[in-house]
């Protein structure tokens, strides 16, 4: 059973919560062992809310993962994890976390709660209504990034929220158009979808990704960049991003072996190749340019 909890939790997902990490790079803080372990903290219990919200999305869902051909496959639709058991662990876990949240920084703990609070909001309503739901994913993101300023003390700059909130509306309406183009009857498994269409999500897919390029492209020449880095070189690592973006649109679209974008992406080495190859090369001209 435990086995099944921990799958429940879905530590693939927890890449997400890799932006909880990005004002520890961007803020040069990398090479500072307090706020490097802070961070990590943060990350730490900000995955583990997440797997609790995964675990209350499963509890939610259930019906509807038994009818999927791939959902139902899951702990808690399959019945490797019973409810009841499911149910406890929440009860238990998430006081504990907002706990241990609290020690670390207050403001992170509001951030986390208010995380958590949103996303029940999430699982029991707003997920099905179309748009708003991706929006609430784009402030999901924009909490995680806000949590990791908090967790070091330092300002999440504008540009920073800026560029996360359009990229993960990329990877949201991503997504929506793989859950559509993957699943023969993916508005019977998901009501929302039937709310959405294809080639419109496609059409926005690509609209927010020269969006994504050229407001990164913004923030690499733009005078408060230049200042706070001392260089002007960030331009040079544009091409990677633009790489791992088209990538991405090809997962999401294209690819129907993976059960989300998610999975695709951690499994496809051309857009891996390009997101390490980005960091090594920001990490460059940011501590060593």
């Amino acid at each position: 059973m435990i086995l099944a909890l921990v799958q429940t939790l879905r530590p693939r997902q927890w890449v997400k919560n890799s932006f909880v990490a990005v004002p520890l790079f961007f803020s040069l803080r990398l090479l500072e062992p307090d706020s490097v372990l802070r961070t990590a903290a943060a990350v730490g219990l900000f995955s583990l809310i997440a797997g609790c919200v995964y675990v209350l999305n499963d509890l939610v869902d259930v019906e509807a993962d038994r009818a999927h051909p791939k959902k139902c496959h899951r702990p808690i639709a399959s019945g490797a994890l019973p409810t009841a058991a499911a149910r406890t662990f929440l009860v238990v876990a998430v006081p504990v976390l907002l706990a241990l949240a609290l020690w670390l920084e207050p403001m992170f703990a509001a951030v986390l709660g208010t995380y958590f609070v949103l996303n029940v909001a999430y699982s029991f309503r707003l997920k099905q209504v179309a748009y708003l739901d991706v929006l609430l994913i784009a402030l999901f993101f924009i909490l995680r990034v806000l949590a990791g300023a908090y967790a070091i003390g330092v300002p999440a700059s504008p540009w920073l929220l800026g560029g996360t909130f359009l990229l993960a509306l990329f990877l949201g309406f991503g997504k929506r158009a793989h859950e559509l183009a993957t699943a023969a009857e993916a508005k019977k498994q998901r009501a929302v979808l039937a709310r959405y269409n294809l080639t419109g999500l496609k059409w926005m897919l690509h609209g927010l990704a020269v969006a994504v390029v050229v407001y990164y492209a913004a923030y690499t020449q733009s005078a408060q960049t230049i200042a706070a880095f001392g260089t002007d070189a960030l331009i040079y690592t544009l091409p990677l991003p633009v790489v791992a973006i088209l990538r991405f649109i090809v997962l999401a679209t294209g690819r129907k072996d993976s059960e989300s974008p998610t999975d695709g992406m951690l499994r496809d080495p051309l857009f891996m190749a390009a997101i390490i190859g980005y960091v090594i090369s920001t990490g460059a001209v940011l501590y060593w340019g």
